[in-house]
């Protein structure tokens, strides 16, 4: 696989473990998210939920770290995006699942 300049980094714990799975990779390309995700990970759908909120986890320390914001305003503005997004969407993904 070639990498690309966009690219970010393994996490080392992952790259050290040969039995890792990337779940999702969303990239910014032509205006528009481009998703690529591991389909058949999990049987329930209730799994992403928990995969998400922990995400959204990880975004709040990232802003803590990085730009002193608290973890529970991060995370209040994450939830504002979603509610605004969910009530009136900017895009409509389409797609489809490569074999």
């Amino acid at each position: 696989m070639q990498d690309h300049p966009g690219q970010l980094p393994i996490p080392d714990q992952a790259a050290s473990d040969p039995k890792a799975i990337e779940l999702v990779r969303i990239w910014a390309g032509n205006g528009k998210q481009q998703v690529a995700m591991a389909t058949g990970l999990w049987d329930d759908p209730a799994n992403w939920g928990i995969m998400l909120v922990d995400l959204m986890k990880h975004i709040a320390i990232a802003y803590e770290q990085t730009g002193g914001l608290e973890p529970s305003q991060t995370i209040a503005r994450i939830k504002a995006g979603l509610d605004a997004e969910w009530s009136s969407p900017t895009d409509e993904p389409t797609g489809h699942v490569l074999k």
